[in-house]
């Protein structure tokens, strides 16, 4: 009788921890936002509830469906179309929130540039696998190029430049790991310095979140307002925080605090106590899933372990920089916490990948 195969029960058991945390957490941030825009305390959290059961499914499933055979092109091709595809598509709708970074189905809204990071790093650990043994040079790396300038662009002219840095800094991760030589990692810097500086400077509520940043007290009441908030949230917690459900910050003090600032409604409800237990979760999560890479059989599963675990660690490390005032406000979820069924069903699918390749490590 052949030997079952065990995935990483640690990694597994953080993710559920986490899942259920975020969920707990998004009805307490979301509860009174709710009930003034739905008449319901539970109208955020029901949404979220069915995006962690789709996602959770996806987890399962990819856990059972051995991880190479994403590695063809029958694969990874039309994954590419269908992030591309949805990238575009969205010029072509109505904006919201004054981006075009929605696709809306009625009550379902789909967030293509979420769908666009896994995709990414299947295209990356596919194309790379082969070619670990040749980046002494760029050539190889043409397609690489192309593809990471289109999802970029797409993404940027949303606007989005959160989610851009992140895609970029996942890339690189990867192309590190790869073995591609740090000279080119500098001339990549150097030529994306001017994009960086037109989308940050010559934007001007980008140049205010720059000013805001550096000085969030002096523009308290206009563009500093979210970061000064979160600050406030966060001091307010203390080192055991005010208790569950009752913070103060996410009263229509904290913008959207069910989203990109829900860990300062955890710090503030939790304490510090809270936050940390809430980073080292995080942290052992990043752990295990490098643990995956190491030990990969193949170099596939290392660059497909080693994007995934690095686009939850840079979006998470990202998200804690900005609530507690170390970087500019970005637009970036905090994976398995924040609302949203876009970011949390990529998330959880691309987990799913990351414990079936731990099943195969020796």
């Amino acid at each position: 009788m052949p030997k079952r195969l065990a995935y990483d029960r640690v990694l597994f058991t953080v993710t559920l921890i986490l899942v259920a945390f975020g969920l707990v957490m998004v009805f307490s941030a979301s509860a009174m936002v709710s009930m003034e825009r739905s008449h319901s305390p539970y109208f955020f959290l029901f949404r979220q509830l069915i995006g962690a059961a789709i996602g959770l499914a996806l987890m399962w499933a990819l856990m059972r469906l051995d991880y190479r055979r994403l590695n063809t092109p029958l694969v990874v091709y039309p994954a590419m179309l269908c992030t591309i595809a949805p990238l575009v598509l969205v010029f072509f709708l109505a904006r919201s929130h004054n981006a075009h970074r929605w696709i809306l189905l009625g009550p379902i809204s789909l967030q293509p540039s979420e769908i666009a990071k896994p995709t990414l790093i299947l295209f990356l650990a596919w194309y790379l696998a082969s070619r670990c043994q040749k980046l002494d040079n760029w050539r190889p790396l043409r397609p690489v190029l192309v593809y990471l300038a289109l999802v970029c662009g797409l993404v940027l002219l949303e606007p989005d430049l959160g989610t851009t840095v992140a895609l970029a800094m996942i890339a690189a991760v990867m192309l590190f790991i790869a073995g591609l030589r740090w000279r080119y990692f500098a001339l990549g810097a150097l030529l994306s310095a001017p994009v960086l500086y037109w989308a940050v400077f010559r934007v001007p509520y980008r140049r205010e979140r720059i000013l805001a940043f550096l000085h969030p007290w002096a523009h308290a009441e206009g563009v500093g307002f979210q970061i000064v908030q979160s600050l406030i949230a966060v001091g307010s917690g203390g080192l055991t925080g005010l208790g569950l459900m009752d913070g103060r910050q996410k009263l229509f003090f904290l913008p959207e605090p069910h989203t990109d600032f829900i860990f300062a409604v955890t710090s503030e409800e939790l304490g510090l106590i809270g936050a940390v237990a809430l980073v080292l979760l995080f942290a052992l999560f990043m752990a295990r899933g490098m643990r995956v890479a190491r030990r990969a059989p193949d170099a596939f599963g290392k660059l497909l372990a080693a994007g995934i675990t690095a686009m939850i660690a840079i979006e998470a490390l990202i998200n804690f920089s900005v609530v507690i005032g170390l970087m500019p406000t970005k637009g970036i979820a905090l994976p398995f916490i924040s609302y949203g069924s876009s970011s949390l069903i990529a998330t959880l699918a691309a987990t799913g990948v990351l414990l079936n390749i731990s099943q195969h490590c020796g």
